[in-house]
């Protein structure tokens, strides 16, 4: 019993590397500067990220969103929005796979992905106000941010279900009451 365990937490750490590695790929490689305001880039991360949370549940989508953005931000000339980047993204994974954990169905998988754009554009905005000492002006990060999510979130809806029904007919969803069953027992 304990060897199955070990076998599934090994499938843990393993997915979520990898889903750490395709977030920062898919945030380095696809991406366009925008030329108005503070929004950044739209980049192809949040596909990853998106579907580390569904298929693999929220701590999977926290690790990949925090620290495979956060890891482009430091590689990049948006060092100083890593922070905000790791705090902001990991709570969009990490919302996006409770909701989906808690909730079946397709509809709580729009939910999760609209609550995740209300988290980004949350965070961001919080800091570029911090950070540039004005209210008004970090709005204009809206449009670019909105349009990053909503480029991810169409791919990823349209992925979901058929990737859930081969990676769990091929083996490859990993139990979470195990990996948690795992966790509690190391804690004890």
């Amino acid at each position: 019993m304990e060897k199955k365990k070990t076998a599934e937490y090994v499938k843990v750490i393993t997915v979520t590397g990898l889903f750490i590695a395709l977030t920062l790929v898919f945030t380095a490689c696809v991406n366009v500067k925008l030329p108005f305001g503070y929004g950044g880039l739209i980049h192809l991360g949040n596909i990853p990220l998106f579907l580390a949370a569904m298929l693999y549940g929220k701590r999977t989508g926290f690790f990949a969103g925090a620290f495979g953005m956060a890891i482009f931000d430091i590689m990049s000339s948006w060092t100083i929005y890593a922070p905000c980047t790791f705090i902001t993204c990991g709570l969009m994974g990490l919302v996006v796979g409770l909701i989906v954990e808690k909730k079946k169905g397709f509809g709580w998988k729009v939910l999760a992905v609209i609550a995740a754009l209300a988290i980004k554009l949350a965070g961001y905005y919080i800091f570029e106000a911090i950070f540039y000492h004005n209210l008004v002006e970090p709005l204009a990060s809206f449009p670019g941010n909105i349009l990053q999510v909503v480029l991810a979130a169409i791919p990823t809806l349209i992925l979901i279900v058929p990737l859930e029904k081969i990676l769990n007919k091929a083996g490859l969803l990993f139990n979470k009451e195990a990996v948690v069953e795992q966790q509690a027992g190391q804690e004890a």
